[in-house]
């Protein structure tokens, strides 16, 4: 079995993404890499080149500022990787540049894969989120947040990056997944306020105009992390990988109360999740098949 990890990145130290930790979080379980490096205004080619590692094949791209809607640029980035891949690997294993993986999961995500290796009608695999938020110690706990996606996707051309590279589709319909007891930790909402703040400005131009980017994105020097309806203390631990990025943290986070209003209706939908684990009206961009 042969396992290739792909993403694709841009300015990832001008908007301090933990690209490096990611890559390095699933290199144990791939034999190659492909990291489609976009034209960056930073040194992210050589922070993707000082990770030292053979497995690691860099290909350059040019984005396309003229898109701008819907976040399709960011799907067309993901294809060029997927694109890039080995053509003997069975599995290709997407992360995007604000994910990582716990080492404690490797070993049950390879045995996934080697299960499901012969099995053709199992075309992808899902996993849980941990989406952290402002700090570390803190993860987003409701709807707004999606549980699970698909990260592990049959080396099959057919398959491409759906909408804003969320998650994939085969010739336009869901993909048939199964679950792994796994988790990818999402950092992306983990940054210093002002650093959220200037990525906020800057990639809402890939979804929006400018004049929905003037109306909606407050003018202000940093982010406001008080927007969240509910937050709840990461008893956890991180990826080995992120160790050094949060012992380096440099600003505080303050657990402001939520300026959200919660209504009757989400305080009812939280209660039957938290109680039976049904999200009621979940959408899933998959189906689980097994």
């Amino acid at each position: 079995m042969k396992v290739s990890g792909f993403t694709f990145v841009r300015n990832a130290i001008k908007y301090n993404y933990p690209v490096a930790e990611s890559i390095r979080s699933i290199l144990p379980v791939c034999d190659e890499f492909i990291v489609a490096v976009g034209n960056s205004d930073d040194d992210t080619r050589n922070l993707i080149v000082s990770i030292g590692d053979p497995k690691i094949r860099i290909i350059d791209t040019i984005w396309d500022d003229s898109l701008r809607q819907g976040g399709r640029v960011l799907a067309q980035e993901t294809d060029k990787a997927f694109a890039a891949i080995s053509p003997d690997s069975s599995w290709a294993f997407y992360l995007q540049a604000d994910e990582v993986v716990h080492e404690k999961f490797l070993p049950e995500i390879r045995a996934a894969m080697e299960k499901w290796e012969g099995a053709r009608h199992i075309e992808g695999i899902v996993f849980n989120y941990v989406h952290f938020w402002g700090s570390y110690q803190y993860f987003g706990d409701s709807r707004q947040w999606y549980r699970r996606e698909v990260r592990i996707i049959r080396n099959d051309k057919q398959i491409h990056s759906y909408l804003d590279a969320q998650g994939f589709r085969k010739n336009g319909k869901k993909l048939d997944v199964a679950r792994v007891n796994a988790a990818i930790y999402h950092y992306g909402w983990v940054k210093p306020p002002e650093s959220q703040q200037a990525k906020q400005q800057s990639f809402n131009r890939y979804w929006h105009s400018d004049s929905w980017i003037e109306k909606k994105i407050p003018k202000s020097a940093v982010y406001d992390y008080s927007g969240m309806d509910y937050i709840s203390h990461f008893t956890g631990s991180h990826p080995q990988v992120m160790h050094k990025r949060i012992e380096g943290q440099n600003w505080e986070f303050t657990l402001a109360r939520s300026k959200r209003k919660h209504s009757v209706k989400m305080a009812l939908l939280r209660f039957i999740e938290k109680t039976t684990g049904w999200r009621v009206g979940e959408y899933r961009n998959y189906k689980i098949v097994t």
